[in-house]
């Protein structure tokens, strides 16, 4: 008999920065594995196409324009997939900015917009969903943070703080959240071939160093991130709490 624990058959998810990237991946990967799909990010246009591949795999798919700086844009977003779908199951937070700058240069706008995005918006994400996971008794929350969340790396000093901000809130919402076995876990990618790291790859002599720091040598797809997703979503990952799941080629291993 095969394995079950990954099925997530009847299960809803909310996934946030879903147009493209690792979001883009990780709505394909929960619509695989059963769930079916409410897509938010900025823009409804890029979202549209994603949605038409959710369906194709045979699951229900939704779309909003949710900007997650915006407490008010989250609320009705997930007061849409609410009405949508009856329930979230599963919310992964992923939307998220990188426009790294020296400290020194670091404006109040770009510091502003970081926090905003990846701190701020992700809390209220896991607020408005978990109130409704809270009072269900059930849930799993799966935020994205990063590598350099546990190490630091120049010039993204602004992008680092918040991701080691997003690692901290993961422990705590778990610690929180526990008695009501809602699940809080993190995913840590390395470096991962997106639009978001172009600046990257465009970068010979950056993208050589952060190369050197992984140990398995090569950057990661987007597809490294989908399996720790489904894991972290699915009954498999049932006694898993407060984790950051490192996909980081063993960059932290070091």
């Amino acid at each position: 008999m095969a394995y079950s624990g990954f099925d997530l058959s009847g299960k809803a998810a909310f996934v946030t920065g879903a147009s493209r990237g690792i979001g883009r991946a990780i709505a394909l990967g929960l619509a695989e594995s059963g769930a079916d799909l409410f897509l938010c990010s900025r823009t409804l246009a890029d979202l549209q196409a994603v949605a038409r591949e959710v369906r194709a795999r045979g699951r229900k798919a939704e779309v909003a324009a949710v900007d997650v700086g915006s407490v008010e844009s989250i609320q009705a977003g997930v007061g849409a997939a609410l009405r949508t779908f009856g329930q979230i199951d599963i919310l992964v937070n992923n939307a998220g900015i990188n426009k790294p700058l020296p400290a020194l240069e670091v404006t109040e706008d770009n510091f502003n917009e970081h926090v905003a995005v990846n701190l701020k918006g992700l809390f209220f994400c896991a607020q408005a969903v978990g109130r409704t996971m809270v009072a269900r008794r059930t849930g799993k929350i799966i935020n994205i943070s990063s590598t350099l969340g546990i190490v630091g790396a120049a010039p993204r000093s602004v992008y680092s703080m918040t991701k080691g901000g997003v690692t901290l809130l993961t422990k705590a919402l778990a610690l929180e959240w526990a008695p009501f076995n809602v699940h809080v876990n993190a995913i840590g990618p390395t470096l991962i071939r997106t639009d978001l790291t172009r600046f990257v790859q465009d970068d010979p002599v950056a993208y050589d160093r952060m190369l050197a720091k992984i140990p398995l040598g090569r950057a990661g797809e987007v597809q490294d991130v989908v399996g720790a997703a489904i894991y972290l979503a699915s009954p498999a990952s049932d006694l898993v709490t407060g984790h950051l799941l490192m996909v980081d080629g063993g960059w932290t291993a070091q």
